[in-house]
């Protein structure tokens, strides 16, 4: 009788790179200054404001600051610091209106023929200045129920020929629930584009993997990829390889940026990130002002200052590299120009 052959285990599916670097992310603020040589600083930190708004930054990230300075322009977007504490008058819980503007969990409308899913709401890194740092995502966001509410919501409105996949930060979601939802996505006729908001290119561009994109490139839409960059020091040749596979799938790539006092409000660090992300093909698309977000009113910059920041933009730069200067206004049809 001969002996029953011996089965090998399934192979256990190897974890994606993106997901280990996640994994190992900075989350103390003490950690990061001590990384940067900068422990004397560690009494700027708020405990209450990263109990409040976790700190997450990744490691590749951290990577571009520049070692011990404290005003580094890309530490200042993720150190939780006691300035986050102040209550200022004007600056609320919920910015620009999203909680008014619900269609069903997880989809916000707030303009003509578009719809946002609110995909997830994790992300890769936590700015401090996020207009949704508040927002309750546990309750809203578009994957419960298999995206069947949220799907159901746009295929019952004709009127809506573009979604755009938000969060959180969509492409915190793997790939295969990216591509789950694209598939409900496909059944819906009068879906003509997909616009996709991430971060994730230039603060954890090994996102941008093989599978990824495949995803992409298989898609029935056009494409466009808005992209998040606020200074230039942000890219890097890992961003840029990320970014030219972006490109390579169908992407047409945007950068929206938002106006930071102490991070890109002169106009000599305006200039460099709008050369900089089109040197990396990337085209300036949007300078938002700040959301007046409660524990973001350290980082406003005041619409005349802004205005003037931009005519000097305007005149250094070619014009389709000066972004459109805009602020987000609660029942306004679209971005208002400054």
């Amino acid at each position: 009788m001969q002996p029953e052959p011996v089965l090998a285990p399934a192979p256990v599916p190897a974890t994606p790179r993106w997901q280990r670097l996640w994994r190992e992310a900075v989350r103390d603020p003490r950690e990061l200054l001590a990384l940067l040589g900068l422990d004397e600083a560690a009494a700027r930190i708020s405990g209450a404001a990263a109990g409040q708004f976790a700190m997450r930054v990744p490691r590749g990230f951290i990577a571009r600051m520049r070692h011990g300075d404290l005003h580094d322009p890309l530490l200042r977007q993720v150190l939780p610091v006691v300035d986050e504490e102040r209550i200022v008058p004007g600056f609320g819980l919920d910015a620009v209106g999203d909680g008014l503007a619900k269609k069903a969990d997880g989809v916000i409308q707030k303009y003509h023929g578009r719809a946002l899913l609110v995909a997830t709401g994790s992300c890769a890194i936590n700015c401090r200045y996020c207009f949704r740092r508040h927002f309750p995502y546990a309750e809203e966001t578009a994957a419960r129920d298999g995206w069947a509410g949220a799907v159901a919501a746009i295929a019952a409105d004709p009127g809506i020929d573009e979604v755009i996949l938000s969060g959180g930060d969509p492409l915190s979601l793997a790939t295969s629930k990216l591509a789950e939802l694209t598939a409900q996505l496909a059944t819906i006729p009068h879906i003509r584009r997909l616009r996709i908001h991430s971060r994730l290119p230039v603060v954890l561009p090994e996102r941008i993997d093989d599978a990824f994109v495949e995803w992409m490139s298989a898609l029935p839409w056009p494409v466009a990829f808005v992209i998040h960059a606020n200074h230039a020091n942000e890219f890097d040749a890992s961003v840029d390889q990320a970014l030219g596979r972006l490109r390579q799938a169908g992407a047409q790539l945007l950068n929206q940026a938002v106006l930071l006092r102490g991070v890109n409000d002169s106009v000599d660090a305006l200039a460099d990130l709008s050369e900089r992300s089109y040197a990396a093909g990337v085209l300036p698309y949007y300078l938002h002002q700040l959301d007046r977000i409660q524990g973001a009113a350290h980082f406003e910059v005041g619409d005349e200052r802004a205005r003037e920041l931009h005519r000097q933009l305007a005149a250094r730069l070619s014009g389709y590299l000066v972004p459109k200067l805009v602020r987000e206004v609660q029942g306004d049809p679209g971005k208002r120009p400054l």
